[in-house]
Protein backbone atom coordinates (compact mmCIF):
# COMPACT_ATOMS: atom_id res chain seq x y z
CA UNK A 1 0.00 0.00 0.00
CA UNK A 2 1.38 3.47 -0.77
CA UNK A 3 2.07 6.65 1.44
CA UNK A 4 -1.17 8.48 -0.24
CA UNK A 5 -3.80 5.37 0.17
CA UNK A 6 -2.15 5.18 3.81
CA UNK A 7 -2.78 8.84 4.34
CA UNK A 8 -6.70 8.71 3.23
CA UNK A 9 -6.65 5.71 5.44
CA UNK A 10 -5.79 7.35 8.07
CA UNK A 11 -8.04 10.39 7.50
CA UNK A 12 -10.69 8.88 7.17
CA UNK A 13 -10.45 6.51 10.44
CA UNK A 14 -9.38 9.87 12.20
CA UNK A 15 -12.31 11.77 11.02
CA UNK A 16 -14.83 8.74 11.34
CA UNK A 17 -13.63 8.79 14.81
CA UNK A 18 -14.28 12.33 15.71
CA UNK A 19 -18.09 12.10 14.38
CA UNK A 20 -18.40 9.13 16.50
CA UNK A 21 -17.35 10.94 19.08
CA UNK A 22 -19.78 13.69 18.65
CA UNK A 23 -22.32 11.38 18.03
CA UNK A 24 -21.81 10.15 22.18
CA UNK A 25 -20.77 13.53 23.03
CA UNK A 26 -23.94 14.72 22.21
CA UNK A 27 -25.98 11.77 24.16
CA UNK A 28 -24.10 12.51 27.21
CA UNK A 29 -21.41 9.88 26.55
CA UNK A 30 -18.76 11.49 25.33
CA UNK A 31 -14.77 11.31 25.14
CA UNK A 32 -11.74 12.77 26.96
CA UNK A 33 -8.55 15.30 27.69
CA UNK A 34 -5.39 14.59 28.91
CA UNK A 35 -1.66 14.78 29.23
CA UNK A 36 0.88 11.45 29.83
CA UNK A 37 4.01 11.23 31.32
CA UNK A 38 6.36 7.74 32.11
CA UNK A 39 5.78 5.46 29.12
CA UNK A 40 4.23 8.30 26.42
CA UNK A 41 7.87 8.35 24.74
CA UNK A 42 8.16 4.85 24.62
CA UNK A 43 4.67 4.79 22.77
CA UNK A 44 5.67 7.52 20.53
CA UNK A 45 8.65 5.28 19.39
CA UNK A 46 6.90 2.48 18.40
CA UNK A 47 3.68 5.07 16.61
CA UNK A 48 6.67 6.33 14.69
CA UNK A 49 8.09 2.65 13.59
CA UNK A 50 4.68 1.67 12.22
CA UNK A 51 3.32 5.55 10.63
CA UNK A 52 5.35 7.80 8.76
CA UNK A 53 5.26 11.63 10.52
CA UNK A 54 2.81 12.92 7.06
CA UNK A 55 0.56 10.46 8.08
CA UNK A 56 0.38 11.40 11.44
CA UNK A 57 0.29 14.79 10.63
CA UNK A 58 -2.20 14.92 7.53
CA UNK A 59 -4.40 12.52 10.78
CA UNK A 60 -4.20 15.68 12.84
CA UNK A 61 -5.43 18.47 10.25
CA UNK A 62 -8.55 15.48 9.34
CA UNK A 63 -9.10 15.82 12.98
CA UNK A 64 -8.86 19.68 13.18
CA UNK A 65 -11.25 20.25 10.08
CA UNK A 66 -13.98 17.70 11.07
CA UNK A 67 -14.06 18.15 15.11
CA UNK A 68 -16.93 19.82 16.14
CA UNK A 69 -15.65 20.53 19.75
CA UNK A 70 -14.94 23.87 20.68
CA UNK A 71 -17.42 25.47 18.16
CA UNK A 72 -19.97 26.68 20.19
CA UNK A 73 -20.33 30.44 20.93
CA UNK A 74 -22.31 32.62 22.56
CA UNK A 75 -23.29 36.19 22.66
CA UNK A 76 -19.51 37.98 22.87
CA UNK A 77 -18.32 40.50 25.80
CA UNK A 78 -15.67 42.03 27.58
CA UNK A 79 -14.95 42.66 31.43
CA UNK A 80 -12.47 44.99 32.04
CA UNK A 81 -10.21 43.76 35.46
CA UNK A 82 -8.62 45.87 37.94
CA UNK A 83 -5.42 46.55 35.83
CA UNK A 84 -7.10 47.37 33.17
CA UNK A 85 -6.60 43.64 31.48
CA UNK A 86 -9.39 42.93 28.95
CA UNK A 87 -11.47 39.69 29.71
CA UNK A 88 -13.34 37.74 27.32
CA UNK A 89 -16.75 36.02 28.11
CA UNK A 90 -19.95 34.83 26.10
CA UNK A 91 -23.61 34.38 27.42
CA UNK A 92 -25.93 31.88 26.35
CA UNK A 93 -29.49 33.23 27.55
CA UNK A 94 -32.46 31.33 28.35
CA UNK A 95 -34.64 30.80 25.07
CA UNK A 96 -38.32 30.95 26.10
CA UNK A 97 -40.44 28.86 23.52
CA UNK A 98 -43.40 30.67 21.69
CA UNK A 99 -46.35 30.53 24.55
CA UNK A 100 -49.98 30.15 23.92
CA UNK A 101 -51.42 34.29 24.89
CA UNK A 102 -53.14 33.02 28.34
CA UNK A 103 -49.07 31.93 29.51
CA UNK A 104 -47.96 35.26 28.29
CA UNK A 105 -48.23 37.07 32.35
CA UNK A 106 -46.59 33.87 33.96
CA UNK A 107 -43.46 34.41 31.48
CA UNK A 108 -43.92 38.18 31.89
CA UNK A 109 -43.26 37.97 35.83
CA UNK A 110 -40.46 35.02 35.45
CA UNK A 111 -38.91 37.87 33.39
CA UNK A 112 -38.75 40.43 35.68
CA UNK A 113 -37.26 38.28 38.24
CA UNK A 114 -33.13 38.38 37.07
CA UNK A 115 -32.97 34.52 36.32
CA UNK A 116 -29.96 32.28 38.16
CA UNK A 117 -26.56 32.22 36.02
CA UNK A 118 -24.34 29.86 36.21
CA UNK A 119 -20.32 30.80 35.57
CA UNK A 120 -18.15 28.61 34.13
CA UNK A 121 -14.10 29.01 35.24
CA UNK A 122 -11.74 26.77 33.25
CA UNK A 123 -8.57 25.74 34.35
CA UNK A 124 -4.95 26.14 33.43
CA UNK A 125 -3.61 25.96 29.85
CA UNK A 126 -7.14 25.48 28.71
CA UNK A 127 -9.70 28.08 27.47
CA UNK A 128 -13.59 28.47 27.59
CA UNK A 129 -13.69 26.26 24.93
CA UNK A 130 -13.12 23.27 27.61
CA UNK A 131 -16.25 23.42 28.99
CA UNK A 132 -17.75 22.10 25.42
CA UNK A 133 -19.75 19.35 26.72
CA UNK A 134 -21.42 20.94 29.52
CA UNK A 135 -22.24 23.99 27.20
CA UNK A 136 -24.16 21.64 25.01
CA UNK A 137 -25.78 19.66 27.62
CA UNK A 138 -27.10 23.45 29.07
CA UNK A 139 -27.91 25.72 26.32
CA UNK A 140 -31.27 26.96 26.66
CA UNK A 141 -31.73 25.23 29.88
CA UNK A 142 -30.25 27.77 31.87
CA UNK A 143 -28.69 31.23 31.57
CA UNK A 144 -24.70 30.52 31.18
CA UNK A 145 -21.61 32.43 31.11
CA UNK A 146 -18.20 31.70 29.83
CA UNK A 147 -14.88 33.59 30.50
CA UNK A 148 -11.55 32.80 29.31
CA UNK A 149 -9.20 33.84 32.04
CA UNK A 150 -6.31 36.39 31.91
CA UNK A 151 -3.25 35.31 28.98
CA UNK A 152 -5.86 32.51 28.08
CA UNK A 153 -8.03 31.90 24.75
CA UNK A 154 -9.47 35.15 23.68
CA UNK A 155 -8.58 37.26 26.61
CA UNK A 156 -5.87 39.82 26.55
CA UNK A 157 -2.62 39.10 27.86
CA UNK A 158 -2.58 40.25 31.73
CA UNK A 159 -1.55 44.18 31.93
CA UNK A 160 0.38 43.84 35.24
CA UNK A 161 2.16 40.59 33.23
CA UNK A 162 3.74 42.78 30.84
CA UNK A 163 4.77 45.31 33.18
CA UNK A 164 6.91 42.30 35.60
CA UNK A 165 4.15 41.78 38.02
CA UNK A 166 4.10 38.16 39.22
CA UNK A 167 0.07 36.68 38.78
CA UNK A 168 -1.79 35.25 41.66
CA UNK A 169 -4.58 33.51 41.86
CA UNK A 170 -5.79 36.51 44.23
CA UNK A 171 -5.47 38.78 40.89
CA UNK A 172 -7.83 35.76 39.05
CA UNK A 173 -10.78 36.16 41.83
CA UNK A 174 -10.83 39.92 41.33
CA UNK A 175 -11.03 38.86 37.44
CA UNK A 176 -13.90 36.61 38.61
CA UNK A 177 -15.73 39.63 40.26
CA UNK A 178 -15.13 41.36 37.04
CA UNK A 179 -17.17 39.55 34.46
CA UNK A 180 -19.51 38.77 37.01
CA UNK A 181 -19.90 42.77 37.09
CA UNK A 182 -20.23 43.25 33.60
CA UNK A 183 -22.17 39.70 32.58
CA UNK A 184 -24.08 39.18 35.70
CA UNK A 185 -24.61 42.10 37.67
CA UNK A 186 -27.86 40.91 39.50
CA UNK A 187 -29.64 37.59 40.68
CA UNK A 188 -28.63 34.54 42.11
CA UNK A 189 -25.57 32.87 40.97
CA UNK A 190 -24.03 29.25 40.71
CA UNK A 191 -19.96 29.35 40.26
CA UNK A 192 -18.64 26.30 38.49
CA UNK A 193 -14.62 25.80 37.91
CA UNK A 194 -12.48 23.03 36.69
CA UNK A 195 -8.34 23.00 38.51
CA UNK A 196 -7.33 26.78 38.21
CA UNK A 197 -11.26 27.99 37.25
CA UNK A 198 -11.57 26.40 40.92
CA UNK A 199 -9.18 28.01 42.80
CA UNK A 200 -10.32 31.27 40.76
CA UNK A 201 -13.66 30.56 43.09
CA UNK A 202 -11.88 30.13 46.43
CA UNK A 203 -10.10 33.69 45.79
CA UNK A 204 -13.54 35.02 45.06
CA UNK A 205 -14.40 34.01 48.12
CA UNK A 206 -11.76 35.05 49.94
CA UNK A 207 -11.74 38.65 48.89
CA UNK A 208 -15.19 39.17 48.56
CA UNK A 209 -17.50 36.60 51.21
CA UNK A 210 -20.24 39.10 50.91
CA UNK A 211 -20.87 38.00 47.63
CA UNK A 212 -20.79 34.49 48.10
CA UNK A 213 -23.25 35.26 51.13
CA UNK A 214 -25.49 37.45 49.21
CA UNK A 215 -25.68 35.98 45.85
CA UNK A 216 -24.14 32.65 45.52
CA UNK A 217 -26.70 29.79 45.31
CA UNK A 218 -24.30 26.64 44.47
CA UNK A 219 -21.27 25.88 43.51
CA UNK A 220 -19.34 23.11 42.01
CA UNK A 221 -15.35 22.40 42.25
CA UNK A 222 -14.21 19.82 39.15
CA UNK A 223 -10.61 18.69 39.79
CA UNK A 224 -9.41 20.93 41.94
CA UNK A 225 -7.62 21.94 45.23
CA UNK A 226 -7.24 24.48 48.01
CA UNK A 227 -3.52 24.24 48.99
CA UNK A 228 -0.32 21.93 48.90
CA UNK A 229 -0.03 21.56 45.23
CA UNK A 230 4.19 21.91 45.69
CA UNK A 231 3.30 18.35 47.76
CA UNK A 232 2.08 16.96 43.78
CA UNK A 233 4.47 14.08 42.65
CA UNK A 234 2.63 14.11 39.13
CA UNK A 235 2.88 10.34 39.60
CA UNK A 236 6.41 10.26 39.01
CA UNK A 237 8.93 8.39 42.25
CA UNK A 238 9.45 10.71 44.76
CA UNK A 239 13.22 11.04 44.48
CA UNK A 240 12.42 12.04 40.97
CA UNK A 241 9.54 14.55 41.54
CA UNK A 242 12.09 16.78 44.46
CA UNK A 243 14.92 17.30 41.79
CA UNK A 244 12.21 18.07 39.75
CA UNK A 245 10.79 20.94 42.22
CA UNK A 246 13.96 22.31 42.64
CA UNK A 247 15.15 22.97 39.06
CA UNK A 248 11.45 23.12 37.64
CA UNK A 249 10.74 27.02 38.24
CA UNK A 250 13.97 28.22 36.88
CA UNK A 251 13.92 26.16 34.14
CA UNK A 252 10.60 27.52 33.47
CA UNK A 253 11.64 30.97 34.14
CA UNK A 254 14.24 30.62 31.54
CA UNK A 255 11.94 29.02 28.71
CA UNK A 256 9.96 31.70 29.22
CA UNK A 257 12.29 34.23 27.92
CA UNK A 258 13.20 31.48 25.08
CA UNK A 259 9.44 31.60 23.43
CA UNK A 260 9.88 31.77 19.70
CA UNK A 261 12.81 28.31 19.78
CA UNK A 262 10.25 26.64 22.37
CA UNK A 263 7.45 27.06 20.64
CA UNK A 264 9.58 25.65 17.38
CA UNK A 265 10.78 23.46 19.90
CA UNK A 266 7.08 22.24 20.39
CA UNK A 267 5.75 21.94 17.03
CA UNK A 268 8.98 19.67 16.07
CA UNK A 269 7.76 17.27 18.69
CA UNK A 270 4.07 17.63 18.37
CA UNK A 271 3.97 13.69 18.76
CA UNK A 272 5.95 13.68 21.77
CA UNK A 273 4.17 16.61 23.34
CA UNK A 274 0.74 14.86 22.15
CA UNK A 275 1.80 11.62 24.22
CA UNK A 276 2.01 13.95 27.51
CA UNK A 277 -1.15 15.54 26.99
CA UNK A 278 -2.88 12.48 26.61
CA UNK A 279 -1.37 11.10 29.82
CA UNK A 280 -1.74 13.61 32.19
CA UNK A 281 -5.20 14.91 30.98
CA UNK A 282 -6.66 11.42 30.87
CA UNK A 283 -7.24 8.37 33.41
CA UNK A 284 -7.41 5.54 30.39
CA UNK A 285 -5.82 5.22 27.17
CA UNK A 286 -9.65 4.66 25.42
CA UNK A 287 -9.72 8.44 24.59
CA UNK A 288 -11.83 9.74 21.10
CA UNK A 289 -9.23 11.07 19.01
CA UNK A 290 -11.04 14.17 17.73
CA UNK A 291 -11.38 14.81 21.79
CA UNK A 292 -7.72 13.89 22.34
CA UNK A 293 -6.53 16.20 19.54
CA UNK A 294 -9.18 19.04 20.62
CA UNK A 295 -7.24 19.27 24.18
CA UNK A 296 -3.88 18.96 22.61
CA UNK A 297 -4.97 22.49 20.62
CA UNK A 298 -6.39 24.29 23.72
CA UNK A 299 -3.00 23.38 25.34
CA UNK A 300 -1.02 24.27 22.17
CA UNK A 301 -2.68 27.67 22.13
CA UNK A 302 -0.84 28.87 25.73
CA UNK A 303 2.22 30.37 24.90
CA UNK A 304 5.51 28.36 27.01
CA UNK A 305 5.70 32.10 29.01
CA UNK A 306 2.33 31.96 30.31
CA UNK A 307 3.23 28.38 31.39
CA UNK A 308 6.05 30.01 32.70
CA UNK A 309 4.14 33.08 34.85
CA UNK A 310 1.23 31.33 36.29
CA UNK A 311 3.06 27.96 37.59
CA UNK A 312 4.84 29.82 40.52
CA UNK A 313 0.92 30.92 41.55
CA UNK A 314 -0.22 27.52 41.77
CA UNK A 315 2.73 26.54 44.39
CA UNK A 316 1.99 29.90 46.75
CA UNK A 317 -1.82 28.86 46.35
CA UNK A 318 -3.58 28.06 49.40
CA UNK A 319 -7.57 29.21 50.00
CA UNK A 320 -8.67 26.52 52.29
CA UNK A 321 -9.69 29.30 54.80
CA UNK A 322 -12.20 30.48 51.86
CA UNK A 323 -14.11 27.52 51.48
CA UNK A 324 -16.46 27.62 54.34
CA UNK A 325 -18.10 30.49 52.78
CA UNK A 326 -20.06 28.30 50.86
CA UNK A 327 -21.16 26.15 53.08
CA UNK A 328 -24.81 26.19 53.29
CA UNK A 329 -25.66 26.30 49.84
CA UNK A 330 -25.58 22.81 47.53
CA UNK A 331 -22.04 22.37 46.71
CA UNK A 332 -20.71 19.63 44.60
CA UNK A 333 -17.04 18.47 44.49
CA UNK A 334 -16.18 16.26 41.91
CA UNK A 335 -12.69 14.23 40.08
CA UNK A 336 -11.71 11.87 38.72
CA UNK A 337 -9.22 9.09 40.66
CA UNK A 338 -6.67 8.74 38.47
CA UNK A 339 -6.23 13.04 38.21
CA UNK A 340 -2.32 13.17 38.13
CA UNK A 341 -2.65 17.29 38.25
CA UNK A 342 -4.73 17.54 41.45
CA UNK A 343 -5.34 14.21 42.81
CA UNK A 344 -8.76 13.30 44.18
CA UNK A 345 -6.99 13.62 48.19
CA UNK A 346 -7.52 17.34 47.40
CA UNK A 347 -10.78 16.95 46.26
CA UNK A 348 -11.59 15.07 49.62
CA UNK A 349 -9.96 17.61 51.39
CA UNK A 350 -12.15 20.44 50.44
CA UNK A 351 -15.05 18.36 51.01
CA UNK A 352 -13.78 17.52 54.28
CA UNK A 353 -14.25 21.31 54.83
CA UNK A 354 -17.15 21.62 53.48
CA UNK A 355 -19.53 18.72 55.82
CA UNK A 356 -22.56 19.31 53.32
CA UNK A 357 -20.94 19.28 49.86
CA UNK A 358 -21.52 15.99 47.65
CA UNK A 359 -18.41 14.39 46.98
CA UNK A 360 -18.33 12.40 43.82
CA UNK A 361 -15.48 10.42 42.46
CA UNK A 362 -15.00 9.44 39.06
CA UNK A 363 -13.83 6.58 38.12
CA UNK A 364 -11.05 5.69 35.36
CA UNK A 365 -11.22 9.51 35.17
CA UNK A 366 -7.94 12.13 34.51
CA UNK A 367 -7.60 15.74 35.12
CA UNK A 368 -9.48 16.80 32.36
CA UNK A 369 -13.03 14.74 33.48
CA UNK A 370 -14.98 17.57 32.33
CA UNK A 371 -13.79 15.86 28.50
CA UNK A 372 -13.18 12.37 29.67
CA UNK A 373 -16.55 11.65 31.43
CA UNK A 374 -19.28 14.78 30.37
CA UNK A 375 -21.91 12.65 30.90
CA UNK A 376 -20.90 11.85 34.47
CA UNK A 377 -20.18 15.50 35.12
CA UNK A 378 -22.97 16.62 33.40
CA UNK A 379 -25.22 14.25 35.20
CA UNK A 380 -23.86 16.01 38.87
CA UNK A 381 -24.25 19.37 37.25
CA UNK A 382 -27.82 18.79 36.47
CA UNK A 383 -28.68 17.46 40.35
CA UNK A 384 -27.14 20.65 41.37
CA UNK A 385 -29.25 22.81 39.84
CA UNK A 386 -32.03 21.02 40.24
CA UNK A 387 -31.80 22.10 43.83
CA UNK A 388 -30.70 25.72 42.90
CA UNK A 389 -33.79 26.05 40.65
CA UNK A 390 -36.14 24.09 42.93
CA UNK A 391 -35.19 26.74 45.67
CA UNK A 392 -33.23 24.06 47.99
CA UNK A 393 -31.13 26.02 50.97
CA UNK A 394 -28.62 23.60 51.07
CA UNK A 395 -27.85 20.14 50.21
CA UNK A 396 -30.15 17.40 52.26
CA UNK A 397 -28.91 14.68 54.15
CA UNK A 398 -29.41 12.06 51.33
CA UNK A 399 -27.61 14.22 48.60
CA UNK A 400 -24.21 15.15 51.17
CA UNK A 401 -21.55 12.23 51.37
CA UNK A 402 -19.30 10.59 48.94
CA UNK A 403 -20.60 8.84 45.82
CA UNK A 404 -18.44 7.00 42.97
CA UNK A 405 -19.44 6.92 39.48
CA UNK A 406 -18.14 5.30 36.45
CA UNK A 407 -17.28 6.96 33.54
Amino acid sequence: MGEDSTVETATKVAAGATAVGWRRGAGFAGAAIGVVAAGAAMGVALERLTVGRGVRRKARLALDAEGPYGTLRGVPGRAVADDGTELYYEVEEIREPAAPARRKRRFARRAATAPVTVIFSHGYCLGQDSWHFQRAALRDVVRTVYWDQRCHGRSQRGCSQTNGTQVTIDQLGRDLKAVIDAAAPEGPLVLVGHSMGGMTMMALAAQYPELIRERVVGAAFVGTSAGRLGEVSFGLPVVGMNAVRRVLPGLLKALGWQVELVERGRRATADLFAGLIKRYSFGTKDVDPGVARFAERLIEATPIDVVAEFYPAFIAHDKAAALPSFDGVPVLVLAGDKDLITPMEHSEAIAELLPGAELVVVEDGGHLVILEHPEVVNGHLAELLTQVVGGAGGVSGDGAGRRSARG
